[in-house]
């Protein structure tokens, strides 16, 4: 009940205030700690050289924790996994404020925070500190892009070396809608030359390091069939290992609320149907050949089975917790295994897929 009314409490704030606040009392130590052991929601993710095992599906997505200051713990409260980011080379202070918006009726957020982080230096401190104590928890690295580059896709390569062999995943985030041009990487041309050196830098750091592990691509839920189609080619082509489906989307279709007029992109509940028709497709293209991690709109464990009937192996969120408070992973956990077990399915791995 406390952690309720301390959400509550929170939107007393403006919402950028807000989650500075919830970084500061989790980094306090007073967040949630997870009593729970859901052994059927554990997920292999296998890539060349190794399989990487995540406790269970349901992980915090980017934006939360940009600057790799608590990943641990969102791990105590019950997420399988965190992922950090997005850190560009450069620190750089993102868009003007207010860029962080709250449509309460729509149950969604509204961001144009523009890759707002402290940069490479800082998030390396952090997780330099975060190995000390990780205990196998896992922890994924989300890379982007300063706005002000010369050559975007040399601040990709630039992040992948320095954070190799930091945490237990990549994300190429190429999607955000809120770095100006940079979505037209999702273009076939570009996006073939981006994953070429993405590649390229992967196979000499492993040759180098002697270990490897998965990388993802985060895309848009506005491509079209076509171009998830093309992505999906691109991915397999370069051997990365799945995509995050998908990042926030530039419509507005179907809002209420009177900040729905806000620019950025936008998440939460109106997400949902989008993403998951986008997760669909990517399921079909790539054949049950890529990893998928259904992201976008998911607040219960019914939109969690249902990207994971879709075909997603993991699943991620994060705007409902400005909604629900930091037990959420733990109440869809408990959710998802009656879900499992009512259907039949012994493990997650069973149902991935099984309404794509």
């Amino acid at each position: 009940m406390i952690y309720g009314l301390a959400t509550r409490a929170l939107h007393i704030l403006p919402p950028e205030d807000a989650h500075s606040l919830t970084i500061l009392l989790l980094k306090a130590g007073l967040g949630p700690v997870s009593r729970l052991n859901t052994p059927q929601l554990a997920v292999d993710v296998p890539y060349e050289g190794g399989t990487l095992r995540f406790p269970n599906c349901i992980g915090l997505a980017a934006g939360f924790d940009k600057n790799a200051d608590v990943p641990l713990a969102m791990v105590r409260a019950g997420f399988g996994f965190a992922e950090c980011g997005t850190v560009t080379p450069l620190p750089q202070d993102g868009n003007p404020k207010p860029r962080l918006f709250r449509l309460s009726e729509d149950q969604a957020v509204i961001n144009r925070m523009g890759f707002n982080n402290k940069g490479l230096d800082v998030f390396l401190r952090h997780l330099e500190h975060i190995n000390a104590h990780r205990k196998g928890a896992v922890i994924g690295l989300n890379i982007g892009a300063n706005k002000d580059a010369t050559d975007r896709m040399a601040d990709y390569v630039t992040g992948l070396k320095r954070l190799w062999g930091q945490g237990s995943y990549f994300t190429i985030n190429i999607s955000s809608p809120n770095t100006p041009g940079l979505r037209a990487l999702q273009g076939k041309s570009y996006l073939d030359d981006l994953l070429g050196q993405m590649a390229e830098t992967r196979a000499a750091l492993v040759k180098v390091s002697g270990s490897n592990c998965p990388i993802f691509l985060k895309i848009a839920p506005d491509l079209t069939e076509a171009e998830i189609a093309d992505t999906v080619t691109s991915t397999l082509d370069h051997r990365l290992d799945g995509l995050i489906v998908s990042n926030t989307t530039l419509s507005r279709d179907g809002l209420v609320s009177a900040l729905a007029v806000e620019s950025g992109g936008l998440s939460g509940a109106p997400l949902f149907e989008l993403s998951t028709r986008a997760l669909k497709t990517a399921r079909a293209a790539s054949a049950g050949k890529l990893t998928l991690i259904g992201a976008g709109g998911v607040s219960n464990g019914a939109q969690a089975y249902a990207k994971i009937r879709a075909g997603a192996s993991l699943v991620q969120l994060y705007s409902a917790l400005v909604y629900t408070g930091p037990r959420l992973a733990d109440r869809i956990r408990r959710d998802l295994v009656l879900r499992l077990k009512a259907d039949g399915f012994r493990s997650l791995t069973e149902a991935v897929g099984t309404d794509a």
